[in-house]
């Protein structure tokens, strides 16, 4: 529970978070998102743990209404419930309380709560919300391969290339061409008979193999067999709800750790004489979920090797290895190189993209820049090494065409750089909501200078200086030169409170 709220409380922000139920829609996404995560050893919630950038769940979330479309989402909240509703945000989600974790069975009991089953007939969909991986064209050959199969139940799996010995993965376990007696299997050769976990695997004598029935028909699995078998379970369904809604109170807690498993609707859809399917993705990487920091960071690391195959004949990113481009912001690079064909966008060791942000051609960002925020660019663009670009949600910093910023600087907030402007190095330019500003065109701004909430005339010069909510306009010398503007600094405040010692 946490910490700080009662569980009325917390039953009480779920209900004020959640959307209703829309019985039109005739998809419905449940996605796993209660449990403790251990094993991550963190004070923040296992599904609020990021994959280039973004929370496992919210990821998850917004896979399944991409491929989806019109779909109930039900996301199942238990340890750290309000963080992970705040993570998934106002979306159209319902959001379900598991107060306390009792199974992935449980989860799904108390996600179908909130479906009256007089009014829907559809499909569900379980995901776990870990599953920060899985994207939009998976989920869409799921759902086309449960529909095209005419199963009751399916089941996504993974296909293990390792050492068997080490997958601890419970096994997809289906039916053989023949059964003991030696007669055909008929239909039935392929379906999934059970999920059996690892544990229960290491369990089995060397010399009496496991025998399952399915539709009467007796088939023996050797411990060996099992154990070589690469086809594992990913925890990722699709269930006919009306069997669902049906079976999943039938399910017993007959287990070590008494707890109610989803893997265990598969022998009672069977002994129903329902089908159950199963189907593997091209790209296996989609199904991975995490129980630690080093899993966590290998599917980062695959998150960002696909944001570069995708961009590498695009763009020029320096090292594959370090860099971040918001995904949103990788789409409308696309989209630009499939308009415009010659970008010319350079990306130094380092930088970061973020959301928001809107880049045009010729840019160049040198080594460590850091860009965050609603950030327009123009044309013509080169931003210097370690310099800091971003402003608050609601505000908007344009730096126009042919604009350099050299290393170092910092630009905030609400803040308009016009045309052929040079910032050099060491200079912090900042722009509030009250008081934005704005650098005219051809100005150059140099040495140790801040500018806060200013509007600066067209060419002009200013070096070493500190300018506060000040028009600085254009005074033209005698001799046709502009005056620059240099050593200007406020009067102190508070000066009466130093001393001499």
């Amino acid at each position: 529970m946490e910490i700080g709220l009662t569980r009325s409380e917390i039953e009480e922000k779920v209900k004020s978070m959640s959307v209703d139920f829309n019985y039109s829609f005739k998809e419905t996404a449940v996605i796993l998102a209660a449990g403790h995560g251990k094993r991550i050893k963190s004070q923040t919630s296992k599904m609020l743990h990021k994959i280039w950038e973004i929370p496992t769940v919210e990821r998850v979330c917004n896979a399944c209404s991409k491929a989806l479309g019109q779909v109930n989402t039900v996301v199942v909240v238990g340890i750290k419930a309000p963080s992970v509703m705040e993570a998934v945000g106002l979306k159209s989600v319902i959001f379900a309380y598991q107060a306390e974790q009792n199974g992935t069975g449980h989860a799904v009991q108390v996600a179908l709560q909130n479906i009256d089953k007089t009014k829907y007939e559809g499909i569900v969909y379980v995901l776990p919300g870990d599953m920060g991986l899985i994207d939009k064209a998976t989920i869409r050959m799921f759902r086309q391969e449960f529909i095209n199969s005419g199963s009751d139940m399916m089941v996504l799996t993974g296909l293990y290339e390792g050492n068997p010995a080490e997958n601890n993965y419970g096994r997809i376990v289906r039916a053989k061409q023949k059964d003991d007696s030696g007669n055909s299997s008929g239909s039935d050769a392929g379906k999934v008979i059970c999920i059996i976990e690892h544990k229960d695997i290491l369990k089995i004598p060397e010399n009496e193999p496991l025998v399952l029935t399915l539709n009467g028909k007796k088939y023996s699995f050797t411990k060996k067999e099992l154990i070589e078998n690469n086809e594992f379970n990913s925890s990722v369904y699709a269930f006919k709800y009306k069997y669902l809604a049906e079976l999943i109170d039938k399910i017993e807690s007959n287990n070590a750790q008494k707890e109610i498993y989803l893997t265990d609707l598969i022998d009672l859809f069977n002994k129903r004489n329902l089908s159950v399917g199963a189907v593997s993705p091209l790209d296996q990487s989609v199904i991975m979920g995490f129980n630690n920091k080093s899993v966590l960071r290998q599917m980062d690391d695959i998150a960002r090797l696909k944001v570069y195959e995708k961009l590498k004949d695009i763009i020029e990113i320096d090292d594959p290895e370090d860099f971040f481009i918001d995904e949103s912001v990788v789409e409308e690079i696309i989209k630009m190189d499939m308009e415009i064909n010659t970008l010319d966008i350079k990306i130094g060791k380092g930088v970061y993209i973020g959301k928001g942000t809107e880049l045009n051609t010729n840019l160049t960002f040198k080594k460590n820049v850091y860009i965050s925020g609603n950030i327009v660019f123009g044309r013509n663009v080169t931003i210097a090494e370690n310099a800091h670009i971003s402003c608050y949600q609601g505000q908007k910093l344009h730096i126009n065409d042919n604009v350099t910023i050299l290393q170092d600087n910092i630009i905030k907030g609400n803040t308009i750089i016009e045309e052929n402007s040079l910032i050099e190095s060491g200079v912090n330019i900042t722009g509030s909501d009250e008081f934005p500003t704005r650098i005219g065109k051809n100005v150059t701004i140099k040495g140790t200078s801040y500018i806060f909430g200013c509007i600066v005339d067209s060419d002009l010069l200013i070096q070493h200086s500190v300018l506060i909510k000040k028009k600085i306009d254009k005074l033209e010398n005698k001799d046709g030169t502009v005056q620059p503007v240099r050593f200007v600094l406020p009067q102190p405040e508070g000066i009466e409170a130093i001393e001499n010692l």
